[in-house]
């Protein structure tokens, strides 16, 4: 609990950081896809909004088998970057908040782990977001990284994180996640 204002102080100052400028041009259809459409332009919590945004995706791609799960998240993942990426150029700001395709990626790792249910699906959301706020190594080290691939994969990695708690509950829990 004593770390709680430090957690705190993180998110403000990290808001305060990711702010974008407003541009001159609207957006291109990279900088929609790195927001996730309107996900990523919600005023409130946009990487919330953007995690939300996943959970359909995740549902349509739950019956797929693993091997062609793998190559969906690959070449997913690979969008990403290029998306985050090339928005990250529009906002001027490498990890600006609207950019959310981060969280989308995130989460599909994190629910790639498990069975599709609801109660999967809304924990998997919680423990990503948690995960995801928190940023355990090495999300932390690649949250550093102001590019593209650096703020995909400190997602990615939180979603790995994610996934294992969410796994060990599905073990532990079958019924719950």
């Amino acid at each position: 609990m004593a770390r709680l204002p430090t957690i705190l102080a993180r998110l403000v100052r990290d808001r305060d950081r990711k702010r974008a400028p407003r541009p001159a041009a609207p957006p291109d259809a990279w900088t929609v896809l790195a927001a996730w459409g309107p996900c990523g332009f919600s005023p409130f919590a946009p990487g919330t909004v953007g995690t939300a945004g996943a959970v359909p995706l995740a549902w349509a791609i739950a019956g797929l088998a693993p091997l062609p799960l793998a190559a969906f998240l690959a070449a997913f993942l690979a969008l990403s970057i290029a998306a985050a990426a090339r928005a990250s150029r529009y906002w001027q700001v490498a990890d600006a908040s609207p950019i959310v395709i981060d969280e989308v990626i995130g989460y599909l790792v994190t629910m790639a782990v498990v069975p599709f249910s609801w109660p999967a699906a809304l924990a998997g959301f919680v423990l990503f977001r948690a995960a995801d706020i928190l940023k355990p190594w090495p999300a932390s080290a690649f949250d550093r990284m102001k590019s593209g691939f650096g703020v995909v994969m400190d997602d990615v990695a939180a979603g790995v994180w994610a996934g294992a708690a969410l796994w060990l509950l599905h073990r532990l829990l079958p019924g719950v996640a």
